[in-house]
């Protein structure tokens, strides 16, 4: 597995994910809009998840290069994955607290900018899916990981544009909430997938495929 390449790739996600959670924390206050201002938040818990992600593959680094340790590199991947799983978990539970504390005070929400920056948001997750993605995610807990923040955080972006979109054309204010519902629901079911996985491998239960030392070939 080459360490160093997914450092750098992951690293260049973290600092894309920071950019646009700033811009559309200070967005989602401006305009009041829910749906941008959780895609905010939601984006700082990345940038917290996948910082981890890239702290983990510096740590199997320097591992790998240290004469004193002799535990399975593998792992530690796998609990970089199982602390962003949780992560994801607790941050799916916050969107769906705020979602429903505001169906029960509606605000007033300035449509397009929210949808602009949105989009924005969608666009970058894509492309962060772009870095990350490659063969080792069933084996590897730690880019899985960081790759389904990226992906959730892409679905919460989505769900707000559609959300925002249908409130906007058929003023339907709500619908914004209904999407956000939506998403942290598909989010808490994957968070607990990939606690699942990882656990096991902490718990040594299933056997990680990362422990071969030797570099794969492509």
């Amino acid at each position: 597995m080459d360490v160093q390449k997914y450092e750098k790739k992951t690293l260049w996600v973290v600092l894309l994910t920071m950019a646009t959670m700033v811009v559309e924390i200070a967005f989602g206050l401006s305009t009041k809009s829910m749906a941008l201002l959780a895609d905010g938040i939601h984006m700082g818990s990345h940038v917290l998840a996948i910082g981890l992600s890239w702290l983990a593959y510096v740590l199997v680094r320097k591992a790998q290069n240290s004469r004193k340790f002799n535990g399975e590199s593998g792992k530690i991947l796998s609990l970089s994955g199982y602390s962003s799983g949780l992560i994801l978990l607790l941050f799916a539970v916050v969107i769906l607290y705020e979602a429903v504390r505001r169906f029960i005070e509606p605000a007033d929400i300035v449509y397009r900018d929210a949808i602009m920056v949105a989009v924005i948001g969608l666009v970058v997750n894509i492309v962060s899916a772009f870095l990350l993605h490659h063969d080792h995610e069933h084996s590897d807990h730690n880019i899985r990981a960081a790759y389904l923040h990226v992906i959730a955080d892409a679905l919460t972006s989505l769900s707000a544009i559609l959300g925002l979109l249908a409130a906007m054309i058929w003023d339907i204010p709500f619908i914004d909430t209904i999407a956000a519902v939506i998403s942290s629901a598909v989010i808490i079911k994957w968070s607990i997938g990939l606690l699942k996985d990882s656990g096991m491998v902490l718990l040594g239960m299933k056997e990680s495929h990362s422990h071969d030392h030797h570099p794969h070939h492509h």
